[in-house]
């Protein structure tokens, strides 16, 4: 378990921004105490000061997680985020996508988001912006990137894609042997 480099912290950094903005502050300097990010088997962890000191006496063979993954550094050092991170990133989210009733099944088994699927967007959403899929009942279902922008959404036809998926909590159940 190690600190991220100055590249690495680049990288991610420069992906949470795209979903929460500068709001990135308030993931490590939060009122009930100081958090931070942590490389560990090519993954980053997002861990209390207090649990890290603590983490410290089990060897680096021997730990397996600590904290929460946020996601993985890919092998050509590309960021990719983990739906562990739901719960950080929604609170904190500028752009949201609410999807119908009968699309978040659909969403949930890891298909698209569809304009006939779609309840709200979150104004002025540009294209390719990253945004958290919630449920109409304000649940978060998982993240994704916007296809179109806002604009583009209200004159698209209703099976057109406005939301690309990128990672839902089904991702839990079909992919649980992989997540760490």
């Amino acid at each position: 378990m190690r600190p991220l480099t100055d590249d690495e912290t680049k990288t991610m950094f420069e992906k949470l921004s795209k979903y929460i903005g500068e709001n990135i502050k308030l993931l490590v300097d939060r009122p009930d105490g100081t958090y931070c990010f942590r490389l560990h088997n090519d993954r980053v962890y997002y861990i209390s000061e207090k649990i890290l000191k603590l983490a410290t006496n089990i060897s680096r063979d021997k730990l397996v997680s600590v904290g929460t993954c946020f996601g993985k550094f890919t092998k050509t050092i590309k960021f990719r985020l983990h739906i562990t991170a739901l719960d950080f990133l929604a609170p904190y989210a500028k752009f949201k996508v609410w999807v119908k009733p009968g699309q978040e099944q659909s969403f949930l088994y890891g298909n698209h988001v569809l304009k006939s699927g779609l309840g709200r967007i979150t104004e002025n959403t540009n294209q390719y912006q990253g945004v958290v899929v919630y449920s109409m009942a304000d649940v978060p279902l998982g993240f994704g990137v916007a296809a179109k922008s806002t604009q583009e959404c209200r004159r698209v036809d209703p099976m057109s894609i406005v939301v690309f998926h990128q990672a839902d909590i089904g991702e839990f159940i079909r992919c649980e042997d992989t997540l760490t």
